[in-house]
């Protein structure tokens, strides 16, 4: 018997192409399982098999639990009665009986049998999944196997993958024999089918493609920034030269636009825009934006949000067929893009002096005069009146240094006044609440103004409730939330 395990092993090792170690485990789980099959099926079996001899030993085992958890005869003892044979055991160890060798008979061998062929299969493929991973391939081309409910089942080298049909480009007919190339997504380990997740849409499916065409990007001479996709219709891709003499746009084109056409066949058409990276987001914004031409941009860092001022004719290129070019360019960029008209702009602009107007002349007591001479030398908040430098704010021709430090004094007093009155409001929030990240005094007075005082208060609230009370951007309100319900789902945690 002995003799034939190793030769069995030896076997099964060099034809599934996995180490003996695995081989041995499986056997060793194989006749645990087939022991079992003539004590009880609940039993704790232990066999292990000399690596050398190829003998091998049983031992059925019970766990060591204290009397008041004794609940399973099979495979617990109680600590009373495991104590009368060893005196030292302790609660967590295992007690373990020598079995004698049993005859397994055509059933147990049976099932000794499937249990190493089901192991070894899972080997193999673990050991072909990793072998793939070694080679760190990401972009995957292989043939349709076969179509299941609309999923493709592709077949590359010795491995199936999965191309969901959410993950195929619309309106492409991909049928059985075809070649594709995809992008791996993601691996399911604990699939039973196919581990690798394939997809056509993702952006990152572009940027390899446009890798493989052209081989500057392997050597370092040009760099693929960012993609944005509308699969099949429309991508824009940003590139960036590390070699002034190489141009990223003609490069990634291709002679005769060679490159680009390969790219565009692979994806059925779809038509891709060559973006100049610029780290300079308002730059990147404009490039981003072509074939529109922009008359002038806004940034607003604290909300990430662009104003982007057109004019008319270039409104509609802008934005393009159902809004896919501005669409595409805030996707490519990661910035939320407001484009407006020359007249809109200057609607948005009049707006937010007339509210600066205001806070000025309640909050300083000036006149609108006073209120308009600020506005147009740029200042737009208290914080800045009162802690600009006295220098820059004495350059202004229309006030002497009398009128600037009373005006630095007055908005001084105004902020000292408002965080007082901050303070005394969030005297009952609790900690919690002051302790999300994200949040801070101003805020969390206005919360308390509005009855928001604990972290429980602020989870309850909906993002637009939330923006509507404190005049925070969406984003910002969503987070917060966010934060403020972690909890709920941490004791649900624990509770299951």
């Amino acid at each position: 018997m002995s003799r034939e395990i190793l030769m069995l092993v030896d076997v099964l090792a060099r034809e599934k192409n996995v180490t003996k170690d695995i081989v041995f485990g499986a056997l060793e789980l194989a006749l645990a399982s087939a022991s079992k099959k003539r004590i009880h099926d609940d039993a704790n079996v232990r066999v292990v098999v000399d690596r050398e001899t190829g003998d091998f030993e049983t031992f059925r085992r019970w766990e060591v639990v204290a009397d008041a958890d004794f609940l399973d005869e099979e495979q617990q003892i109680a600590l009373s009665e495991a104590q009368e044979q060893d005196p030292e055991v302790e609660v967590g160890d295992f007690l373990e009986e020598a079995l004698e060798p049993i005859d397994f008979g055509r059933i147990g061998a049976q099932a000794a049998k499937q249990v190493i062929l089901q192991k070894i299969r899972d080997a193999e493929r673990e050991q072909i999944l990793n072998d793939f991973l070694a080679r760190k391939e990401h972009l995957v081309t292989g043939t349709i196997k076969r179509m299941e409910r609309g999923n493709a089942i592709v077949e590359t080298g010795k491995m199936e993958a999965l191309l969901p049909r959410d993950q195929m480009i619309p309106r492409e007919n991909l049928r059985v024999g075809d070649r594709v190339k995809a992008y791996l997504q993601r691996i399911d380990r604990s699939a039973r089918g196919p581990q690798l997740i394939l997809s056509r849409t993702a952006p990152e499916f572009i940027i390899k493609l446009f890798a493989l065409e052209v081989p500057e990007v392997d050597d370092g001479l040009l760099e693929i920034k960012a993609a944005a996709r509308d699969p099949g219709m429309r991508a824009k891709i940003a590139v960036k030269s590390n070699d002034q003499r190489v141009d990223p746009i003609g490069t990634c084109v291709g002679m005769r636009g060679m490159r680009v056409t390969a790219v565009t066949n692979e994806l059925a058409g779809e038509r891709v825009d060559i973006v100049l990276w610029s780290a300079d987001p308002a730059q990147f914004v404009i490039g981003a934006l072509a074939p529109a031409e922009v008359s002038s941009i806004i940034v607003d860092e604290e909300r990430h949000v662009m104003d982007v001022v057109v004019d008319e004719q270039n409104l509609a290129i802008a934005i393009g067929r159902g809004g896919q070019n501005v669409r595409l360019a805030s996707e490519l960029t990661g910035w939320t893009i407001n484009l407006m008209t020359e007249e809109e702009s200057k609607s948005v602009v009049e707006a937010e002096a007339a509210a600066i107007r205001v806070l000025f002349m309640e909050k300083l007591d000036v006149d609108e005069d006073v209120a308009n001479i600020l506005i147009e030398e740029g200042f737009s908040t208290i914080e800045e009146v009162a802690y600009v430098p006295l220098h820059e704010m004495l350059e202004i021709e229309a006030f002497d240094e009398a009128t600037v430090q009373e005006l630095r004094e007055r908005a001084r007093n105004v902020l000292l006044t408002e965080a007082i009155v901050t303070e005394e409001k969030i005297e009952d929030v609790a900690d919690d609440m002051l302790s999300l990240e994200g949040m801070d005094k101003a805020l969390a007075g206005k919360l308390a103004s509005n009855g928001i005082k604990t972290r429980d208060d602020l989870a309850d609230l909906a993002v637009d409730e939330l923006t509507e009370m404190t005049g925070i951007d969406s984003r910002r309100a969503t987070q917060l939330i966010t934060m403020a319900r972690a909890h709920w789902f941490a004791e649900a945690g624990e509770r299951n």
